[in-house]
C-alpha cells in the first residue's frame, strides 16, 4: 500500500487464469469481428453508478475475472466493499500498418489524466487488464509513475511527448494493473502484427478509504521520527517512510519535493493517523507555534 501512495498502481502479473483470458479474448473477438457475421457483444452495457456486484455477474466472463480472490482482495483494500462502477471500456488498437494502410496516421494517444480537474481527496481505482500478452512492439500502455497526485486538467499535459522515468506495459496474458485515477498515461503505437486488447474499469468508493487492506505489519516503528541529511547508519530501503520519499527520475529537484508531502499527506488518509510523518517533512510545515495574547 505504501507503494501505491507512493507510485499509484498496484501490478498483478498473470492474475487471470488462461482459460478465462481466452474466453475474454473470444468474446472481444466477436464484439470488434471484422466480418459481421462474426459480431454479437457479450459486453454488458452497464448504468453509471451501478454496484460492481450488479454490474458485472458472475455468470458473465467479466463477473468471474472480478470476483478472482487475488484480484477482488485488492480492489477492496483500495477502494472497499460495494464500489460502483464508473463506466468500463475496451481499447481496440490494430496494428499500425493496418491503420496506415486505410489512409489514417497512426499516432500515439496524448499523455493525459483521465476526466476534468479532480481535487478529491477520495480517489477512484482505474482497473487495466490485458488478456493477452503484450510484448514490446505492441506498445501498451505508456504510464509515468509517482504522477497521481501532481492534479492536472486532463489533456493540459498532451504537449508532453515522452517523461523521464515513463514506462510501457509489457506484460503477460492475465495481468492486471489497479491504478489511481490521477496517474498519468496514454496508449502508444502497436507495430506488431496483432491487434492489441485492453479492458478499462473505473470504480468509485462507496465507504472511506481508511484502512481498507490488512494492516497487520503495520508497527509504530513506521512512524519514528529518524535522522535525517546527516545519518550514521543506513536507512532502511523498504520502510514505510523510504518508499514514501523515494524519488523518480522526472523530479525535478525543488518542486518534486512536493511529491513527498503530497504523499504524505495520502498516507495519512489512508491511515486515519493525522500525525504520520516522513523524514520531517510535513512536520516542520506545521511547526507554527501559537502566541498567546
Amino acid at each position: 500500500m505504501a507503494m501505491f501512495a507512493s507510485r499509484g498502481f498496484v501490478r498483478l502479473d498473470g492474475v487471470v487464469p488462461k482459460s478465462l483470458n481466452k474466453q475474454f479474448l473470444d468474446e472481444l473477438k466477436r464484439t470488434f469481428g471484422v466480418r459481421e457475421a462474426d459480431k454479437g457483444s457479450t459486453m454488458p452495457a452497464v448504468a453509471a453508478g451501478t454496484e460492481i456486484e450488479q454490474a458485472l455477474r458472475p455468470d458473465q466472463t467479466l463477473g468471474q475475472i472480478m470476483r478472482l480472490p487475488r484480484l477482488k482482495g485488492a480492489i477492496e483494500s483500495l477502494v472497499g466493499p460495494n464500489s460502483l462502477l464508473d463506466h468500463h471500456f475496451v481499447h481496440v488498437l490494430p496494428p499500425a500498418s493496418k491503420i496506415e494502410a486505410a489512409g489514417r496516421s497512426a499516432n500515439a494517444q496524448h499523455l493525459h489524466q483521465d476526466s476534468t480537474i479532480d481535487v478529491r481527496k477520495a480517489f477512484d481505482v482505474q482497473l487495466f487488464y490485458y488478456p493477452q500478452e503484450i510484448t514490446e512492439d505492441m506498445g501498451g500502455t505508456r504510464y509515468l509513475p509517482g504522477s497521481h497526485l501532481r492534479i492536472v486538467n486532463e489533456s493540459a499535459i498532451a504537449r508532453y511527448q515522452n517523461v523521464r522515468g515513463q514506462q510501457h506495459v509489457v506484460c503477460q496474458a492475465g495481468t492486471v494493473f489497479l491504478m489511481h485515477h490521477g496517474i498519468w498515461h496514454g496508449g502508444s503505437i502497436n507495430r506488431s502484427d496483432h491487434t492489441r486488447y485492453l479492458y478499462k474499469l473505473r470504480l468509485n468508493p462507496t465507504v472511506p478509504q481508511v484502512r481498507l487492506w490488512d494492516t497487520s505489519d503495520l508497527n509504530d516503528d513506521d512512524a519514528t521520527n529518524r535522522p535525517i541529511f546527516f545519518v550514521r547508519e543506513r536507512q532502511d530501503p523498504d520502510s514505510i517512510q523510504s518508499i514514501l520519499t523515494r524519488g523518480e527520475p522526472w523530479f525535478e529537484m525543488d518542486t518534486g519535493r512536493i511529491e513527498y508531502i503530497n504523499r504524505i499527506h495520502f498516507w495519512r488518509r489512508l491511515l486515519g493517523d493525522k500525525t504520520f510523518d516522513a523524514n520531517y517533512w510535513v512536520s516542520r510545515l506545521e511547526c507554527e507555534p501559537s502566541i498567546s495574547e
